[in-house]
């Protein structure tokens, strides 16, 4: 990022902080995107079950914050720790419970095969939005 230079820095480093601000802008149009889906797929139906899945949104990454802090921090160690797991565990049922509660709430007849696929596809956009921010924006440890 900027090193915080005089104004030739600002000119060389202008090509990383656009290439950043891309980055920013397509996935935070990819979360809103996933969020009207996800709103739309209960407005347009009259009925506010899908809702409920907004709340696994914004609940999965919770557990892998909390209990990420007992992983080892040193790459090579073949040591798990059961805590972290368990994290990745509550992670993992909350983002299944994403994409299964839609289904299982079409399958009962509560919502329409429409608004469950529109609650699918906003799952998928947020939770894709999730990984690519984690991904691209994780501070790399050079050794």
């Amino acid at each position: 990022m900027w090193s915080g230079g005089g104004v030739v820095q600002v000119l060389t480093d202008l090509p990383v902080l656009a290439h950043t601000a891309c980055r920013i802008v397509v996935l935070s149009v990819c979360l809103a995107a996933g969020f009207l889906l996800s709103i739309l797929s209960c407005a347009l139906y009259g009925n506010w079950w899908p809702l409920l899945v907004v709340f696994t949104y914004a609940l999965a990454p919770a557990p892998n914050a909390i209990f990420g802090q007992y992983v080892s921090s040193d790459p090579l160690a073949d040591v798990s720790s059961s805590v972290a797991d368990f994290g990745r565990f509550l992670t993992a049922v909350l983002i299944v419970s994403g994409f299964g509660l839609p289904v299982v709430l079409a399958h009962a007849g509560i919502i329409t095969p429409m608004a469950m696929t529109m609650s699918i596809v906003g799952g998928v956009l947020v939770y894709g939005t999730i990984i690519v921010y984690s991904t691209l924006f994780r501070e790399r440890s050079d050794f």
